[in-house]
């Protein structure tokens, strides 16, 4: 991993209210949902800005987070995977929406579930209809020649 050395500015470790709101407009979907996520505010080891949106009570775990460093907005999310970095705050927005709302599991899982149970229909029901009706065609084959 390498370190980049980023310019510091001199309001480094706070947002602005303009930033917050176009943060916080951008998480507005996940925050309304009403499964208890909040989103605070925090800063870096260094004191770079940090907005963290964390997911409901007991736990609270940050499952994305916004920093600011040297005037370059970083999303990334709970892993610590950057997603998207950028100097503009609209385009950082854009992609956190996009990453609060691609949390389709509970679909894949489904449709998972579904496919697995079509295959498993397919293998004990129908496969044995063929593989009796092979055996019937091989016993047959002979006789079926002897008529050609």
């Amino acid at each position: 991993m390498s370190v980049v050395a980023f310019e510091r500015e001199h309001s480094a470790g706070l947002w602005g209210e303009s930033e917050l709101n176009t943060i916080v407009a951008a998480l507005n979907v996940a925050l309304a949902s009403g499964n208890g996520r909040e989103w605070e505010t925090g800063m870096t080891e260094r004191g770079d800005p940090q907005l963290y949106l964390l997911g409901p009570l007991p736990d609270q775990v940050c499952e994305l987070c916004v920093s600011r460093i040297g005037g370059r907005y970083i999303l990334e999310d709970g892993s610590g995977r950057l997603l998207f970095e950028h100097r503009s705050l609209a385009l950082v927005a854009l992609h956190a929406k996009a990453a609060v709302r691609s949390t389709r599991w509970p679909l894949v899982a489904r449709v998972l579930l579904l496919w697995c149970t079509v295959r498993q229909i397919i293998h004990d029901e129908v496969e044995p209809v063929f593989a009796e009706s092979e055996e019937l065609l091989i016993e047959l084959a002979p006789q079926l020649v002897a008529f050609a």
